[in-house]
């Protein structure tokens, strides 16, 4: 039997310790990406060792990081960046600035040669723009003031790594050229990124229409790969950065027509081509080089965590952050990111660090990518608790003396706000309790009585009146939230009639098992309303559409009220929904025939 080819071997370990890993990284809460670490730092040559090989880690490294631009550059519309451009280049560039300058300063004053503390500097300024983000989707964050701030300092730390790597070579120890040839050099640089860029706005779309033509979908993820490797390879040739090629690359795609198409093409690869990047970092980490001088590593993980949180914490306080929020923001932006990977990386090339400084540097910058998920785990178990309960303002409407409103709304989101507003507009009063402290200082000027305070506590709730209240509103964002509160009223509050908000069918069903009988979908409606506008626009009669949707509603409650006791059991549920769906197209069947009776008969609609 023949040996089994190198490159299968390795894609075997690599494809199989990400398979084990990733699943027991989420099931322990630690997301994706520290399974991929993870796997890396087990496979590779300072792990269990299965994968050896210097060139293939280095090889890995690059494909990973080129495609991993790639799709930066591809998601990175340039109205998006216009309509963010004050909080992307105000934010972000006092956070990258900030935090090098103090981490930069900071190294220089212990001894290092200011370029080794140059680059040591951006390179740990910036965050990981894809564990940050995946928390925040987590933690329902983006729609917050943290959240969208994040997101501006995350897309320009993004931005900001391409200038980073060109300066690099400029920094670099090797011989320089006399300054003719410097000249030569730096206007075929730029003439390579002006063809590029001029030649992809003039050629992209010819070529992909061409491409469109052949009716072979799979084609356009060829092509988008051609672009990627050959811009890549004529920068290189250029003696610039295959990354910042990956990059243009991926920005002249996402100005075509045709990026939707590449993006659903591409996204089922995007993160497994990520995951096989982080598990080229976790290979990467020199774990000789870090055992040599653990005290040296711990030290520069703690300094510069240490000195990123304050400057982040700083900075959350000047854009204005609720107090609340600031924490989970330092301790996202805080930790290292994986475009110092390829700062650090260039820089050794261009031999700005050594061997054992970019390997103290890389494995510092992993282990608070590993550290990070665990800091927010006990910051949620054992601070956050107590945290809450600080009071930091103190214009803050805190609930401290009982209620005696008939009605309770738990959450004043959008959605809450439009009950509050309707039960205001017909003169009811009711008593809200709001988590959010900007929702606050923005409501608090009309005139609701208002409180800051987590509708979970038991204690709130009995402060709230919930012990003589009617009716209980839960208009919680958060799922398992809404489903304590629901648990709360049930066994503490048996008068109060329960009426919630469902994200979702599963929510629906959550909260049916806890005996609430009022729930209301918050997508049906809209999305019925939707339906009529397109019926009528279609030619439908008002009144038509409406009895047309009016209907269907009535279906789906009735349908989903007959599937809630088989919930449980998912072929009964699969069978019932076929059915039910076979029952309303019959329904809307017998419907059009007798209105076309009643047509032929002169009987009109």
């Amino acid at each position: 039997m023949s040996a089994v080819a190198p490159w299968l071997s390795g894609s075997l370990v690599f494809l199989g310790a990400a398979v084990i890993a990733v699943p027991l990284s989420r099931a322990l809460g630690l997301g994706a990406i520290i399974g991929y670490l993870a796997a890396g730092l087990v496979i590779g040559p300072f792990g269990l060792g299965l994968v050896r090989d210097p060139e293939t880690i280095l090889h890995f490294a690059e494909l990973g990081v080129v495609l991993m631009l790639f799709l930066v550059g591809l998601e990175l519309e340039p109205r998006r960046l216009w309509a963010l451009r004050r909080p992307i280049f105000g934010w972000g560039s006092a956070q990258v600035l900030g935090c090098a300058a103090v981490l930069g300063f900071a190294g220089w004053a212990l001894g290092a040669p200011w370029k080794l503390a140059l680059v040591a500097a951006l390179g740990l300024a910036l965050s990981s723009t894809a564990i940050a983000l995946q928390v925040m989707e987590e933690r329902n964050m983006l729609a917050t003031s943290a959240g969208q701030a994040g997101f501006a300092i995350l897309l320009f730390q993004d931005v900001a790594a391409i200038p980073i790597l060109a300066l690099i070579p400029l920094l670099g120890g090797v011989a320089q050229p006399d300054d003719g040839n410097a000249w030569i050099e730096a206007a075929r640089a730029l003439g390579v990124v002006l063809a590029i860029v001029l030649g992809g706005r003039l050629l992209l779309r010819p070529l992909f229409r061409w491409i469109a033509r052949s009716n072979t979908p799979e084609i356009f993820t060829a092509a988008s790969l051609l672009l990627v490797v050959g811009t890549a390879a004529l920068m290189q040739a250029a003696g610039l950065s295959m990354a910042l090629g990956a990059f243009l690359a991926g920005v002249l795609l996402a100005e075509s027509e045709y990026r939707r198409e590449l993006e659903t093409d591409v996204e089922p690869f995007k993160g497994l081509l990520l995951g096989l990047f982080f598990i080229a970092v976790g290979m990467s980490v020199d774990f000789d080089a870090l055992l040599r001088q653990p005290l040296l590593v711990l030290g520069l993980l703690l300094a510069f965590l240490a000195i990123k949180g304050l400057v982040l914490w700083g900075l959350a306080r000047a854009i204005g952050l609720p107090w609340q929020e600031r924490p989970v923001f330092a301790l996202l932006l805080g930790q290292g990111g994986e475009f110092a990977f390829v700062v650090f990386q260039a820089a050794a090339g261009a031999r700005v660090l050594d061997a054992e400084t970019t390997s103290l540097l890389i494995g510092a910058v992993a282990l608070s990518m590993l550290l990070t998920p665990l800091l927010l785990v006990a910051f949620d178990r054992w601070v956050l608790p107590r945290y809450a309960q600080v009071e930091q303002r103190s214009d803050m409407p805190l609930l401290e003396e009982p209620q005696d409103a008939p009605i309770i709304i738990a959450g004043f989101g959008r959605y809450g706000q439009i009950v509050g507003r309707m039960l205001y507009a017909n003169g009811l009063k009711a008593t809200v309790l709001e988590h959010d402290a900007e929702q606050i200082d923005f409501l608090r000027r009309f005139d609701f009585s208002l409180f800051y305070g987590d509708a979970t506590r038991l204690d709130l709730l009995r402060k709230a009146g919930a012990a003589s209240a009617r009716v209980l509103v839960i208009a919680i964002d958060d799922m398992d939230k809404s489903l304590k509160v629901a648990d709360l009223a049930r066994e503490h509050f048996p008068q109060l009639t329960v009426v919630a908000r469902a994200r979702n069918v599963t929510h629906w069903y959550a909260l049916r098992d806890r005996g609430v009988r009022h729930i209301e979908r918050e997508t049906l409606d809209a999305s019925l309303m939707t339906a009529r506008s397109v019926l009528e626009a279609m030619g439908w009669q008002p009144h038509r559409a409406r009895t047309l949707a009016l209907r269907f509603r009535r279906h789906n409650l009735e349908q989903l009220e007959q599937a809630w006791p088989h919930h449980q059991d998912e072929a009964k549920l699969v069978s019932m929904s076929r059915a039910g769906r076979q029952q309303l197209e019959e329904l809307f069947a017998q419907e059009r025939e007798a209105r076309e009776a009643r047509r032929r008969e002169g009987w009109g609609e």
